[in-house]
Formats: structure tokens, sequence, C-alpha cells
């Protein structure tokens, strides 16, 4: 019997049936498809960033290095989110302008909401 893993991006309660791609009118595929292993990679590297600070804790780590560790996640973070974000806004918000005004409002009242949690963050 093969053996399944939960999709991470995936809520635990299921797809995200309010979110915009959800409909049956959903857009084409995201804009970041083209570079997905890039972003898969950088994603990964920062798993084992995260790891590695679980190792420092496990190991009694100097407080500082750990905090000095943790920021450079959290800024890997920010980067791959503001990459996903201009990949979001030359795809999505460009092909929802070519649509019509409306949709182009839309998506960009979407991705000012995401950049506000970014900034929250």
């Amino acid at each position: 019997m093969t053996e399944t893993h939960p999709d991470p991006a995936t809520p635990a309660s299921g797809p995200d049936t309010n979110s915009p791609a959800a409909g049956a009118d959903a857009p084409a595929p995201p804009g970041y498809l083209e570079d997905k292993q890039a972003f898969r990679n950088r994603v990964k590297r920062i798993e084992g960033q995260v790891r590695g600070i679980g190792r420092m804790i496990e190991e009694d780590t100097y407080c500082i290095d750990i905090l000095t560790q943790i920021s450079a996640a959290t800024a890997a973070l920010h980067s791959v989110s503001v990459e996903l974000l201009r990949e979001h806004m030359g795809h999505c918000v460009v092909s929802a302008a070519q649509e019509s005004p409306e949709a182009a409002a839309a998506k960009v009242d979407e991705a000012t909401a995401a950049i506000r949690r970014l900034i929250k963050s």
C-alpha cells in the first residue's frame, strides 16, 4: 500500500474553496510555474536553515548565534515572498488587466492584501 503525505500548502481542513483560484472560472496556472524548481530549491534551503536552528537549540548554542540564524531564515522567506509577489503581478495581474478593468481591480486588491500581510510579518 502506498503511503500518502498531505501537501503542506493545503490546509488540514482541505483546499481553500474561498480562494480566487478555486471557482469554475479559475485563472490560468500561477506565473511562477516556469521557475517552480528554483522556488522549491529556495524553500528547501530555508527548511534546512530552520532545521539547523532546531539543532542549535538542542546543542545549547549561544542565543545571539541562534537569533542571527533566525534573522537569516526570516530574510530568506521575505525574499521568496517578494519574488512570488513579483511573479503574481507580472502574470496574474497583467492577465487580469487584459481581461477587463474589473478583473484587474480585483487582482490589484488581492495583491494589496498580500502586501499588507507581508508588511505585518
